[in-house]
């Protein structure tokens, strides 16, 4: 049979997916796969839960789709309102979209219109930091500082400053507390600022907890209130990217409600359609909405599918279940399990240099020599073969390489479903071992 679809590799054959069952996927074969990465940490209810399909049934039958150029919805303003009930001190507004980089991509273009409506149009540079992820359009991945995925499309890019990331497991100096590593790695923000003029910037893009391209690196204490004060002094606004660590991930609704932080836009995806629908929000504080509404009456921008009913549906369902069903202290709960059995199977690894994470978000950082921090060598593929190993064994997980520099480094992140049991925690954590081993012999 031929196969036309142009996919993420055009090497190797794809098992097909046929079925879900709780925290498992099932290809044509009957191989079932604990799903320990929740794909990219989006199945955050694994892929049968029964309330979702049943929502999405129910919208189906009213109505499945309404451009809002001339119509809004039931199910998308009922969304808006839970998110923004649920949301950091300030945020007012809702913009529905389909998935996480045209979060950021409106957000973007909503910053840079926000300084023309209030007469600051000289307003334009983004800072953001290097080994972060943003997205894929051009505007969200020039704001990510994920080298090898930037590399090629470089000439397309608008340029952006890329300051350090707050990795504490790397940059910490001996001796230097955490708080005292959070006021440092910070401050690099405001000499960026100075250095590129403070009537020249309009925001600063950060995710609370790093996600793909550095392994569920978390803020350290304080750090995120100190960058919170450097935007207000600068008339800078603060967008933190949610789109993996937001939802619940963590086991906050909005991750940065752990770090006491109410940013100017927050971005989500990912976990607030769970898998059963495409949905993405931006959510912005009441003072940008409010400058749009007093001037222009516009945002220039918009897509065909924004604020989908059978979307909206789906995260109304989404919310439902997290809520309802307490799951966000089940996320901490099983969480900090997880933790506990990863440090106890890899705690004194010798080829395991860091285990970190919030929630059910956690990575871990594999280096050559623990007590130099050494990475392996990149040719070796270390990231490539654990996933292989992984996947083999029933296990789906997340390796990435070029953790430190797009070049160096390997980890792994685990981003499992929030229902996951206990002994699901054992499995993870006992086929993890297995393709560690195996890859490490390889």
């Amino acid at each position: 049979m031929p196969n036309h679809i142009f996919g993420r590799s055009t090497k190797g054959q794809l098992p097909t997916a046929v079925a879900g069952d709780g925290c498992y996927l099932i290809d044509s074969s009957g191989k079932r796969y604990f799903d320990g990465s929740g794909g990219a940490a989006v199945s955050c209810l694994g892929h049968s839960n029964a309330h979702v399909r049943a929502a999405l049934h129910d919208q189906l039958d009213q109505l499945a789709f309404a451009h809002t150029g001339f119509f809004t919805s039931d199910a998308a303003e009922k969304l808006a309102d839970r998110l923004v009930a649920a949301a950091p001190e300030g945020i007012d507004r809702v913009y529905l979209v389909s998935g996480g980089s045209e979060a950021v991509e409106a957000a973007l273009k909503l910053a840079r219109q926000y300084f023309m409506e209030i007469g600051q149009p000289e307003r334009h540079r983004v800072i953001a930091r290097r080994q972060s992820y943003h997205g894929n359009t051009l505007g969200a991945l020039a704001a990510g500082g994920n080298e090898w995925r930037r590399a090629q499309f470089a000439p397309l890019l608008v340029e952006t400053s890329h300051i350090s990331p707050c990795y504490e497991y790397r940059e910490r100096r001996d001796g230097e507390s955490l708080e005292d590593y959070g006021l440092r790695s910070a401050n690099e923000l405001e000499a960026e600022i100075l250095r590129l003029g403070p009537e020249s910037v309009m925001a600063f893009v950060a995710e609370p907890v790093v996600g793909a391209t550095a392994g569920a690196v978390p803020a350290v204490a304080g750090y995120l209130k100190r960058i919170r004060d450097i935007c207000d002094q600068y008339g800078i606004l603060l967008l933190l990217d949610e789109v993996m660590c937001g939802m619940g991930r963590t086991g906050h609704l909005f991750a940065c409600l752990e770090d006491g932080v109410a940013p100017d836009m927050i971005t989500i995806a990912k976990g607030l359609g769970a898998g059963y629908q495409p949905i993405g929000a931006l959510l912005v504080q009441g003072k940008i909405y409010d400058a749009v509404a007093s001037g222009s009456g516009f945002f220039q921008h918009g897509h065909t599918y924004m604020g989908h009913a059978m979307a909206a549906a789906a995260a109304n369902a989404v919310l439902d279940e997290i809520e309802g069903n307490n799951l966000l202290s089940r996320v901490r709960e099983q969480g900090d399990k997880l933790d506990a059995a990863l440090r106890a199977e890899f705690g004194q690894h010798p080829h395991v240099g860091d285990i970190r994470g919030r929630g059910l978000f956690r990575g871990v950082e594999l280096v050559e020599d623990r007590e130099t921090k050494k990475p392996f060598d990149p040719a070796r593929k270390l990231h490539a073969k654990i996933k292989a190993n992984a996947f083999e064994a029933g296990l789906i997980c997340y390796p990435m390489g070029g953790t430190i520099d797009g070049v160096n480094g390997d980890h792994i992140l685990l981003a499992p479903p929030f229902i996951i049991e206990d002994a699901q925690i054992d499995e993870v954590v006992t086929k993890l071992s297995g393709a560690i081993t195996g890859a490490l012999a390889a």
